[in-house]
């Protein structure tokens, strides 16, 4: 009996940090090993163009989330691995969901309105990118999407634009369910009020820092003027940011945490929380795997996803009376 399918995404639009590993790499290696699906991981070029890009470093781009997904754990023989675009039926179906789907539930979308009122771009991209989203899921017949909390919109969408194919065309599409998964709010180390992000490098611990970056970014952390190294996301961002790290990256509890560090202070946990994440990353510093291979795997992985898209977009075709 077949396992069903899984599929999740990550957009290649720089180097990946922490944040990326917690909530998302992390997730798919479990997710892959447990045995439970067949799991497709794709790298999102066509989603990332909807953000500002030099097209010079895309392929460059491409390859380093490729590089992150193995280095993490993610297995070429137990996992589907592929390029977005080298799929095209994925922009062929969206094309089809932007013809059925109504103007006023993509303009309802909570993350195109937030992007919109930050003034993040102009591009009909940001409003029609929960309906290419929705065909990179339906087009694989994928039971289980891995989510966290603000993507279970755009889910729901993908679930409604399925319901109303099959009701109104024939049944066509599986009605993905989401896998909530545990994704801790990795907070920027400068700035704990906001998140970790690429944008704020002073305070981001990418995958592919040197042991000596990670440990002065660690030993720089905002703190408080405290000692009590106690979890308390109220009145202590800094330190709570801190022991939530150490919790994903060691396994440890909070509570374990705040009683290991029990009248030691931060610097002792500092440089404890250093030494346990210049470990952890230590796969994506010594990652080597030439282009060459990354695109052998990604070409392999695409063959296969292409086989499904394909005939999925056969019956999509014979649904709607277009030729095939």
């Amino acid at each position: 009996m077949s396992k069903p399918i899984l599929i999740s995404g990550i957009q290649p639009t720089g180097r990946l940090h922490l944040g990326n590993y917690l909530g998302a790499l992390k997730n798919f290696v479990e997710l892959q090993n447990s045995g439970k699906y067949d799991c497709y991981f794709f790298i999102a070029d066509y989603h990332s163009l909807t953000i500002d890009f030099d097209e010079r470093q895309k392929m460059g781009e491409v390859f380093g989330v490729a590089r992150a997904y193995l280095a993490s754990g993610i297995n070429p023989k137990k996992s589907t691995v592929f390029t977005q675009s080298h799929v095209p039926e994925s922009t062929e179906l969206a094309w089809i969901f932007n013809a059925l789907t109504p103007l006023g539930e993509a303009e309802r979308m909570t993350q195109f309105k937030e992007k919109r009122e930050q003034k993040l771009g102009t591009a009909v991209g940001l409003l029609t990118y929960p309906l290419l989203m929705a065909a990179d899921i339906l087009l694989y017949d994928a039971k289980f999407v891995p989510v966290g909390e603000d993507q279970l919109q755009h889910l729901e969408l993908t679930r409604d634009i399925a319901r109303r194919f099959n009701n109104r065309f024939g049944e066509t599409f599986v009605e993905p369910q989401a896998v909530l998964t545990k994704t801790p709010r990795v907070m920027s180390l400068n700035d704990p009020g906001k998140k970790m992000s690429k944008s704020l490098p002073e305070g981001c611990l990418f995958l592919d820092d040197s042991p000596k970056d990670i440990e002065k970014k660690i030993k720089r952390a905002v703190t408080d003027s405290e000692s009590e190294v106690k979890y308390d996301p109220g009145n202590k961002t800094g330190v709570s940011n801190l022991l939530l790290i150490y919790e994903a990256l060691a396994g440890k509890t909070t509570k374990e945490l705040e009683k290991k560090y029990a009248g030691k202070g931060y610097g002792q946990l500092k440089g404890d929380l250093a030494a346990v994440t210049i470990e952890a990353l230590k796969p994506f510093r010594e990652s080597k795997m030439p282009d060459k291979k990354l695109k052998s795997v990604l070409d392999t992985g695409a063959k296969k996803a292409k086989k499904l898209a394909a005939a999925k977009m056969k019956e999509v075709k014979n649904r709607l009376g277009l030729l095939n």
